[in-house]
């Protein structure tokens, strides 16, 4: 995949997965660190020790990179949708989260290299609908973990598949249905400026479930 030019006020698709498709998240603890990650280093200063954080809280206001759109973690990839908001911004915050998130992972498990196969991967987001196409794809990920070949041949046990998300807390997802999760994280106007109330998001999303979702899947990263 070629290359591209990050532009302030456009949004993107970011995704990446671990080296030789290994998992990048072993247990509960690493997706929190993961997405503690995704807040504390969406700032333009250096980002302070997790202890230092924990201990002694926050003394300024964050000045962001980015505005994280949604976000899902799966056991060895990741996906992001963001908006750049300064120059360089995607790029260094992606930066410091992979660099981060590496050396904890490393640490961790007494292991060196990278985890990660590559430089993440982007595309642009290039109209409204797409955008919101691709955010319900992201919150839906999980589904693979419940459903295999969801994509292919559809949804066997609705019920179970929905609360199965409902309580999959590695991603965006419940915060947009108001269910609080994580969120400080991200930035849901945008999406949810294009319906009345988080129930029609949530209608939204399961309704997808029931779709051709061809047209959009050989865009996204493979597991």
């Amino acid at each position: 995949m070629k290359s591209i030019e990050f532009v302030n006020y456009h949004f993107y698709h970011i995704y990446n997965r671990g080296v030789d498709k290994r998992k990048i998240f072993e247990e509960e603890q690493d997706y929190v660190r993961f997405i503690h990650s995704l807040f504390e280093f969406n700032d333009r200063y250096p980002a302070l020790p997790f202890s230092q954080v924990y201990k002694k809280g926050r003394k300024r206001e964050r000045e962001l990179l980015v505005n994280i759109i949604c976000f899902c973690l799966m056991p060895n990839h990741f996906h992001l949708i963001l908006e750049q908001l300064v120059e360089g911004g995607i790029t260094k915050f992606m930066q410091k989260l992979g660099t981060g998130y590496t050396m904890y992972f490393n640490e961790k498990y007494k292991r060196s290299g990278a985890l990660f196969e590559s430089r993440f991967k982007a595309i642009l987001i290039e109209n409204d609908e797409y955008l919101l196409h691709l955010s319900r794809y992201i919150h839906l990920n999980p589904v693979e973990l419940k459903e295999i070949h969801w994509k292919e041949k559809g949804i066997k046990d609705f019920n179970k598949v929905r609360d199965f998300l409902e309580g999959y807390r590695w991603s965006s997802f419940l915060d947009y249905i108001k269910i609080k999760n994580f969120p400080s994280v991200i930035k849901k106007d945008f999406l949810l400026n294009y319906f009345k109330k988080s129930e029609d998001y949530k209608k939204f999303i399961y309704e997808f479930m029931k779709e051709d979702i061809g047209f959009i899947k050989n865009l996204l990263i493979e597991d």
